[in-house]
């Protein structure tokens, strides 16, 4: 495990900072954990303080609505770092629920176990303060798509990273409609009436198992609200 684990460290942005001597220390402090999918690792308003990075697998953060309505505000995929609020602060609660989307393994670390190595390099806090920074930006677009930016508008943007993700034009249809919902912050109901205007107006091509891309520009014209 150490090995393995040691080269992830070796490649994150945080812990590449360190020395090797700081990530085979750290590497040895991990508390391993494996979570089947659907798996939840933390629920919303635990006090949960520690600090992962993903080994395999992917996590989602997810906010619910008291109705039952979910938002997926991140996902997070093998490399990347997670934290709960108590991690840096006692007793704050972790303002989303933590999901394993797959298999997951994790790597975590109780703050005592690694805020020591942290101390010592002041260039990997640097990098950690750079990362939540880049989450509190990636929180804010969230807020303003969903305060500004109609279900169709949020719907063609995912859409269109879903494309370049994908590298071509054909997508398989490996979401439900639940699903897409909950990343885009709306309901089945209103993804799918989205799905067929965009159908109608020969944007997309539905299929029973793939979404083709007929008119990118005229779903980029959705996605900036034109």
């Amino acid at each position: 495990m150490s090995g393995s684990l040691e080269q992830l460290l070796a490649h994150n942005a945080v812990f590449a900072e360190l020395s090797q001597t700081q990530r085979a220390l750290a590497a040895g402090r991990a508390l391993r954990r494996h979570s089947p999918a659907g798996t939840f690792l933390t629920q919303y308003g635990d006090i949960w303080p520690f600090l992962f990075i993903v080994g395999a697998g992917a996590v989602d953060a997810v906010k619910e609505s008291p109705d039952g309505r979910q938002l997926i505000v991140l996902t997070l995929a093998p490399g990347d770092l997670f934290w709960g609020l108590a991690f840096f602060n006692d007793g704050m609660q972790t303002p989303v629920a933590l999901v394993a989307q797959d298999a997951t393994d994790l790597y975590l670390w109780p703050r005592d176990a690694l805020l020591p190595l942290l101390l010592e390099t002041p260039r990997a806090l640097w990098r950690l303060s750079q990362l939540m920074v880049m989450r509190m930006a990636q929180a804010s677009q969230i807020v303003e798509g969903l305060a500004f930016q109609p279900v169709s508008g949020r719907l063609a943007r995912f859409l269109l990273d879903q494309f370049a993700h994908a590298g071509e034009p054909s997508l398989e249809r490996t979401l439900t409609l639940d699903e897409i919902a909950a990343r885009i912050g709306s309901t089945r109901e209103m993804v799918c009436r989205a799905l067929y205007q965009f159908s109608d107006k020969n944007y997309i091509r539905i299929t029973r198992t793939e979404f083709k891309l007929i008119d990118e520009g005229g779903l980029a014209e959705i996605a900036r609200g034109s």
